[in-house]
C-alpha cells in the first residue's frame, strides 16, 4: 500500500482462528450452502465494526462492494469502499455516479480507523497496494494464489462474476436489491462474462435472470454507451497505423497514454474483427508498460500467455480470454526499454508462443 495509508493497526486474521490456507478455505465454501455462507460471513462482523471494503474499481468490484455495503448495514457501524486504482474509464465513471457508489482512493485511508477489511474481486498478491492490509473476508472469482490467508475466504473460480456470487449472498439473506443495486450487478456480470461469450457457470445465468427483473434499463443503457471521450479518438488512428498481423493475432503498441483504460477499449475494439484469435495491445503510462491481452480462448489462454511473458517482470494474469500485465519500464529487457514498439511487442510475445 502508498506510503500514505496509516499501518499502525494491522490485523492478524490468525487470531481469529483462520484456515490454513486460501486454497483450502475455497474448498470448504463451495460444500456450504449459501445460507451457510451467509451466516460465516455475517459471523466475522460486529454492532461496532467499522469495515473497509478494497477494491480494484471495475464493474464487477463495484457492484460486488456495493452489495457487501447493503449487506452489512445496520449490522455495523460504517462501511467504506476504497479503490486502490485511478478510475478514468469513461463506463466506470458513469457507474459510479449514475448508481450512486461512493468510493474513496485507498492512499487517502486511514486503515487504523478500521476494525474490519474486506477484499471484493481480488487477492492479496494480485497487487502491493492490497498485500499490506490483512484481510478478515476474501470473496472473489480469480484462481486461488498463495501465501496469505484470511478467516473468510470464498473462491470460486468456476464463477464469471463476483457479483453473482453477491447476488446469492443477498438472496439468501432475503434481501431484494434495490433499482440502483440491481442495475450495479446485472452490469457486473454482464462486462466480466463479456456478455456470457466467456466460461461461465449455471449460477451466473440464474443470478442474471434474477436481476433483469429489477434494473432500470435506461441507466443501463447510459453506462454501456459511455464508452470513450472524443480526445481519445486519436489512439484508434494510431492503432490503425501501427498494428502488426501475425498468424490471426494483433499487436499494437500506442505509446504513451494519459488513461489505461483505452487500452482496454481499443482491444476490445480489434478483438471484434473476423478471423483474428488474438489482440494485444500495450502502452505506456506513467513509468509502467501496461498490456492488454484479448484472446477467443479456443487455443490460447491469456492469463497463462500473460504471466509467462511479463510475470517476471511485474504483475501479469487473468483469465482464460482475458488478461492484464503491468510492467515497470526499469524492468523491461535493455533493449526494449530504450525504444519499445509494436515490434518489439511481437518480439517479446512470440518468443512465449511455442
Amino acid at each position: 500500500m502508498t506510503n500514505s495509508v496509516n499501518n499502525n493497526n494491522k490485523h492478524d486474521p490468525k487470531k481469529d482462528g483462520s484456515p490454513q490456507s486460501p486454497d483450502q478455505s475455497a474448498r470448504v465454501t463451495k460444500r456450504l450452502s449459501n445460507k451457510e455462507r451467509l451466516r460465516s460471513f455475517l459471523q466475522i462482523f460486529k454492532r461496532d465494526d467499522r469495515v473497509l471494503v478494497v477494491i480494484v474499481a471495475d464493474p464487477d468490484a463495484m457492484a460486488s462492494a456495493k452489495a457487501v455495503k447493503r449487506l452489512l448495514s445496520r449490522r455495523v457501524e460504517e462501511v467504506t469502499i476504497a479503490h486502490n486504482n485511478e478510475i478514468k474509464r469513461v463506463n466506470n465513471l458513469a457507474m459510479r455516479d449514475f448508481l450512486k457508489i461512493p468510493m474513496q482512493r485507498l492512499r487517502g485511508i486511514k486503515q487504523g480507523q478500521y476494525t474490519k477489511f474486506v477484499l471484493i474481486d481480488s487477492q492479496p498478491p494480485h497487487h502491493p497496494d492490497l498485500a499490506s492490509i490483512s484481510y478478515n473476508v476474501v470473496i472473489d472469482h480469480h484462481p486461488v494464489t498463495d501465501g496469505w490467508d484470511a478467516p473468510f475466504v470464498d473462491i470460486r473460480p468456476e464463477y464469471g462474476a463476483v457479483a453473482s456470487m453477491l447476488t446469492e449472498y443477498l438472496k439468501a439473506a432475503k434481501i431484494k436489491p434495490a433499482v440502483a443495486l440491481a442495475t450495479a450487478l446485472f452490469y457486473g456480470i454482464k462486462v466480466d462474462t463479456q456478455n456470457f461469450t466467456k466460461k461461465t457457470s449455471p449460477s451466473d445465468i440464474l443470478c442474471f435472470q434474477y436481476l433483469f427483473k429489477q434494473i432500470n434499463q435506461q441507466l443501463l443503457n447510459k453506462i454501456e454507451t459511455a464508452d470513450i471521450r472524443r480526445s481519445e479518438l486519436k489512439y484508434f488512428k494510431i492503432a490503425l497505423e501501427t498494428m502488426k498481423t501475425s498468424k490471426k493475432r494483433i499487436y499494437v503498441h500506442l505509446g504513451r497514454v494519459g488513461n489505461p483504460d483505452i487500452l482496454v477499449v481499443v482491444a476490445d475494439f480489434f478483438a471484434h474483427i473476423h478471423d483474428i484469435g488474438m489482440v494485444i495491445i500495450s502502452g505506456q503510462y506513467g513509468e509502467k508498460l501496461v498490456v492488454i491481452f484479448r484472446c477467443d480462448g479456443y487455443k490460447r489462454n491469456a492469463g497463462k500467455l500473460a504471466a509467462r511473458v511479463f510475470g517476471k517482470m511485474g504483475s501479469a494474469g487473468g483469465h482464460r480470454q482475458s488478461a492484464r500485465a503491468e510492467v515497470p519500464y526499469k524492468n523491461l529487457p535493455n533493449g526494449a526499454a530504450k525504444k519499445f514498439t509494436t515490434n518489439t511487442l511481437l518480439r517479446l510475445v512470440v518468443k512465449h508462443l511455442a
